[in-house]
């Protein structure tokens, strides 16, 4: 499923995606929303623009929380300073192969959630979810009171019951979405779709 974020990546960009558009579009349809929305956006772009001017633009624009998926603990120390002082929260991740030491200080410092991984690996559908998940969940939860929300793998309504009966506060779906999105014949359709597809994983929640 790693070859579906990567196709949609590559149609974006043959049709002109870029940040700055991006940017527009958040700014369009963030004051219609009545959730917060988080940015997941890989380091070298926020880096390419420079950190504080990123940081700047994204609050503007109304974006509560920002997920960087390929920066490590060590080195987040710049961005979360620009993102305290900004008042957006920077969301961590912490995984199956974390050492317990490494978890809670990654849990410490996380802001809004804690991003679980699910699973060893590229992001994508699974069939199932790890019972290994479960563990990781309490030993989460015994380390702090912040929410913690499960993603890569999860595509099915069976898999969002599933974790959410372990614990978990939410969970994070973005292939399966991207996958519905892409196979559809028109925007349109797959907006329909979409929805549809997000109220049946909505409705597993208890």
């Amino acid at each position: 499923m790693a070859l579906v974020i990567q196709a949609a990546a590559t149609r974006a960009l043959a049709r002109g995606a870029n940040f700055d558009k991006i940017v527009s579009m958040l700014k369009e349809v963030v004051p219609q929303l009545s959730c917060p929305v988080a940015l997941f956006s890989y380091y070298n772009p926020i880096l390419k623009r420079g950190i504080e001017k990123f940081m700047s633009t994204v609050k503007d624009v109304g974006v509560h929380g920002l997920v960087v998926p390929d920066l490590p603990l060590e080195e987040t120390e710049i961005l979360r300073k620009e993102a305290v002082k900004r008042k957006i929260e920077l969301v961590l991740l912490t995984t199956p192969l974390t050492p317990t030491d490494r978890m809670k200080a990654i849990v410490e410092a996380s802001e809004g959630f804690v991003y679980l991984v699910s699973s060893v690996g590229v992001t994508g559908a699974r069939v199932s979810v790890s019972d290994r998940v479960q563990t990781l969940l309490q030993e989460i939860k015994e380390a702090t009171s912040k929410p913690v929300a499960v993603g890569f793998g999860i595509s099915k309504p069976e898999h969002v019951k599933q974790v959410a009966g372990w614990g978990a506060d939410g969970v994070i779906v973005g292939s399966a979405m991207v996958r519905v999105l892409g196979e559809a014949k028109s925007p349109e359709e797959g907006l329909k779709e979409l929805e549809i597809f997000t109220k049946s994983l909505k409705s597993a929640l208890p």
